[in-house]
């Protein structure tokens, strides 16, 4: 992610602070966004006393198109004076989201619904997945589809594929709609806070294979979904958003899995939706997000 801003801005940016908390910081940001006759259409902020970090995020307006050079300096300006790494981003600008899948297709297809309808501001330029189920779908889309197997002996060269397409497609984040590959640790270091997955519970309960058999064996009152950033600890990654239904004993194992596929699909388009509207904060194994 740059800090420099991007070029053929319109009328709207966003402005995103982390930094080393003090005082005068919305002050002296919002002063210098003033200076540019820039509008503040939102603004949220979160102090870290765990932390001693201040994070900003600003959604702003001009009455016509901002003048590039003059944001730059601003923003070099405000990074220098604060000691802290400010952004600056078009939210008009897609995405470019690549998704990942194997043989369950409710996240893909809820993916897929919410890009065509525009409730995503993402560019998909592929779909990959370890198997052939759903290429007439993705294709159905306009969308290119490749398949790529793994074994344990050709992961390797499937993950230097993967990067390959990746770096084709000028990717900025992989989204892992239900992808039942672990990927290596060495690909997890080398995109940080750029994998999302969809975790099928609430993590770290019920890990593993058939969660909603071991939550109806459990007698459980609730069962979840997961969206997390993906990182070399399996399903230890950074949380961002999950949701929950209470559930009873009436229900079967199927019916709590299709409930789950619900909640599977909702956690993720939300996640999805915070991380390219710039509203994550990572900060080690904690995510802030603003609403």
């Amino acid at each position: 992610m740059s800090a420099a801003v991007p070029g053929g801005l319109g009328r709207e940016v966003v402005l995103t602070l982390s930094g080393p908390d003090r005082r005068g910081i919305v002050h002296a940001v919002t002063g210098a966004m003033v200076g540019l006759d820039l509008n503040i259409l939102d603004s949220q902020q979160f102090g870290d006393d765990s932390t001693g970090e201040f994070h900003l995020r600003m959604h702003l307006q001009g009455q016509g198109p901002i003048d590039t050079e003059r944001l730059e300096v601003a923003r070099a300006q405000l990074a220098a004076e604060l000691g802290a790494d400010v952004e600056i981003h078009d939210p008009h600008e897609p995405h470019r989201l690549l998704i990942m899948v194997s043989r369950q297709g409710h996240v893909l297809n809820d993916l897929l619904f919410r890009v065509r309808t525009g409730q995503l501001n993402v560019v998909v330029p592929a779909v990959v997945s370890n198997h052939e189920d759903f290429r007439a779908e993705v294709e159905w889309h306009g969308i290119p589809f490749h398949h790529v197997p793994v074994t344990a002996a050709t992961k390797p060269q499937a993950e230097a594929r993967l990067r390959e397409i990746i770096a084709a497609a000028r990717v900025e984040t992989v989204a892992l709609a239900r992808y039942m590959q672990v990927l290596s640790e060495r690909m997890c270091a080398d995109f940080p806070g750029r994998v999302i997955n969809i975790h099928h519970s609430l993590l770290p309960s019920f890990k593993g294979a058939r969660p909603y058999s071991q939550a109806h064996d459990r007698g459980v009152k609730v069962i979840g979904a997961t969206a997390h950033y993906v990182t070399a600890d399996l399903d230890e990654g950074p949380i961002i958003e999950q949701d929950f239904r209470r559930v009873d004993h009436r229900m079967s194992p199927a019916q709590l899995a299709a409930t789950g596929a619900e909640l599977e699909a909702m956690a993720f388009g939300r996640a999805l939706r915070w991380h390219v509207e710039r509203r994550v904060v990572l900060r080690g194994r904690r995510t802030i997000v603003f609403d």
